[in-house]
């Protein structure tokens, strides 16, 4: 990995767009991706933008547990940077103070709560600081297949999920004829289908809070 300036934004891996300092490789087929940098020393994959370059960040985390069962601090910075070219001993210590994390409890990176803070912590180490607004780390999430949670029930309604949840609600209990529809379909009786339908759009509100995140594409 790049040693950072004192200015993130200053840094190799920022004007790469690439904030993981990930190598560039021509077997690797990052969305996103335009090519290798190019000069003295060139060895790092340059991306469109910085929510791609973190997107590859966090799917490459995610495949070090999906694939190699790495799943502490400890294990993954082990290979995230290892030791023939990195003190990978002060990184794991630098990223656990940042994710107030025990480096050997282990993590699940398809969980937001556990991806999020590690991506920050080796974004913050690789760049030598966090140059990044909240708004762009989820972006990169997200782009991962990770996406924060809803914080409320207000907040779920607004999601495409939520929406869809509640126009299918919406269209059961306002229009005439979708109740007819809901009996043709189930063959109870009409209290029950609307019942059934508004209760399915209040699951997937649920879900939208406490779900599992979704796996990388």
């Amino acid at each position: 990995m790049a040693k950072a300036s004192t200015d993130p934004t200053r840094s190799r891996g920022y004007r790469n767009r690439n904030p993981g300092n990930i190598d560039w490789s021509a077997a690797n087929k990052w969305q996103g991706q335009l090519g290798k940098e190019t000069g003295v020393g060139a060895r790092f994959a340059v991306f469109s933008s910085h929510e791609y370059g973190i997107r590859a960040l966090a799917l490459l985390l995610t495949t070090y547990q999906d694939r190699h069962g790495l799943r502490s601090i400890r294990q993954l910075i082990n290979r995230w940077a290892p030791s023939v070219e990195n003190v990978t001993s002060a990184y794991v210590g630098h990223v656990a103070t940042l994710t107030g994390r025990d480096p050997d409890v282990n993590l699940d990176l398809h969980r937001y709560a556990d991806l999020r803070p590690l991506v920050e912590a080796i974004i913050t180490h690789e760049l030598g600081g966090q140059p990044y607004s909240a708004a762009v780390i989820d972006e990169g999430l997200r782009l991962a297949g990770v996406k924060k949670p809803a914080a409320s029930l207000a907040a779920a309604a607004g999601t495409t999920e939520g929406k869809t949840a509640l126009s299918w609600a919406s269209l059961v209990t306002a229009a005439g004829a979708a109740v007819p529809a809901v009996e043709a379909v189930s063959g109870l009786p009409q209290w029950v289908g609307v019942a059934l339908v508004v209760s399915v759009a209040a699951v997937v509100l649920a879900v939208v809070l406490t779900r599992r995140q979704d796996l990388p594409a």
